[in-house]
């Protein structure tokens, strides 16, 4: 039974401070002790910007990747909250499919393993049994590109409840059938939902190839600071211990204050491996 210690231990963008270069950010994610970024495109135009990256730039990432021996191994790519598949809007759909497959296009250039994909047919629209099929539909098609790209899908249980738990995903993940399609569970999310955690991670560990470490309250799923909010840690790292996984971890924050902190990163992962090393106590 391994320490989760030893898993790979990343750290999401969007929890660093603010960098001037791809090598300062890279650099920084070695000296906090993390062995890899996660890469966010968001709704925003200037992440949403990073899919239309020239030569130059994905070069200029390229080799800050080889210097710093710091991979980005992960792509989030939760720009479909604004342009989703399944959207009623025939140009917001044909986006979606274009953001798509110039991220796995950026994923191959940078040697980015997995792409996560957040659960949910729409975001800001009301979703009905026609967005749920037509999503169903597209995660199929997903999968394919995924497969032909050699990219793997990484499907997060989302902050909506439609795919709030390992139950809801991982039927998703079943229907689809595909082995470029897989599981990407947050914790957070999931007892946010209500949903009890050990079980919810057995449920769904046949088909998870990272997970999302992060704390937060009942129906509150971001900015909660680690410790502050009601996710069972310990009992977290206990199970995936006794499953014995030594897949990914990645440590997932916002560090998007007005005063941003520049060690919040690093002190993050020195509480995190304190209950990794209680668990690791408990189960000894």
């Amino acid at each position: 039974m391994a320490n989760l210690k030893h898993n790979p231990i990343g750290v999401y963008e969007k929890a660093m401070p603010p960098f001037q270069s791809w090598s300062e950010l890279l650099d920084c994610t070695r000296a906090y002790g993390y062995d890899f970024l996660e890469l966010s495109v968001d709704e925003s135009d200037e992440r949403l910007d990073r899919l239309e990256w020239s030569s130059a730039q994905r070069n200029e990432v390229r080799e800050a990747i080889k210097t710093s021996g710091v991979p980005v191994r992960h792509l989030c790519l939760s720009g479909h909250r604004r342009f989703p598949f399944a959207s009623v809007d025939l140009a917001t759909r044909a986006r979606a499919w274009e953001m798509y497959e110039r991220a796995l296009e950026l994923c191959v250039d940078l040697g980015i393993r997995i792409v996560q994909t957040q659960g949910h047919d729409v975001y800001y629209e009301q979703s009905t049994p026609e967005t749920q099929e037509r999503y169903r539909e597209s995660m199929d098609k997903v999968a394919e590109l995924a497969r032909a790209a050699s990219v793997m899908i990484g499907f997060e249980n989302a902050d909506l409840d439609s795919f709030g738990s390992a139950d809801q995903s991982v039927s998703m993940i079943e229907t689809i059938a595909n082995p470029w399609f897989q599981f990407y569970p947050d914790i957070g999310n999931i007892v946010g939902h209500g949903h009890p955690l050990a079980p919810q991670i057995r449920r769904g560990i046949g088909h998870t190839v990272a997970v999302h470490i992060k704390d937060a309250r009942p129906g509150e799923f971001r900015r909660i600071p680690f410790g502050e909010g009601i996710v069972p840690f310990g009992e977290a790292f206990e199970t995936l211990q006794e499953l014995d996984y030594r897949g990914p971890l990645v440590v997932e924050m916002w560090n998007d204050g007005v005063d941003r902190d520049r060690t919040m990163a690093r002190d993050a992962l020195v509480w995190l491996r304190e209950r990794m090393d209680e668990s690791a106590a408990d189960l000894s």
